[in-house]
């Protein structure tokens, strides 16, 4: 559902100014690139964030999975610490078991 409906003016070589309300209520400012669809007869642009390519592994759902999974552990204090590589496998092994 729209939150924000407003009027903007197609320019003479096809540019659109986002109103200030539109553009702050999406978090997006000047350079930003914005993906353009057109789903029917709406054009629905789509704020789009760039990674590095080298960091572009924790943009994947499955790594952001993990990472929620993580950070409730956390949060429920659901930690261990070992004092060496032995008794960490030792404690995975038996978590499986």
């Amino acid at each position: 559902m729209a939150e924000h409906i407003t009027m903007a003016k197609l320019g003479r070589i096809g540019q659109i100014t986002l109103p200030s309300a539109v553009r702050r209520a999406a978090r997006i400012k000047e350079g930003d690139l914005v993906a353009v669809t057109l789903e029917r007869e709406a054009i629905v642009l789509t704020p789009m964030r760039l990674a590095d390519q080298s960091q572009a592994y924790f943009y994947t759902e499955a790594w952001q999975k993990g990472e929620r999974e993580a950070s409730r552990d956390i949060s429920q204090d659901r930690l261990s610490q070992h004092d060496d590589f032995q008794s960490l496998i030792q404690a995975l092994k038996a978590e499986k078991a």
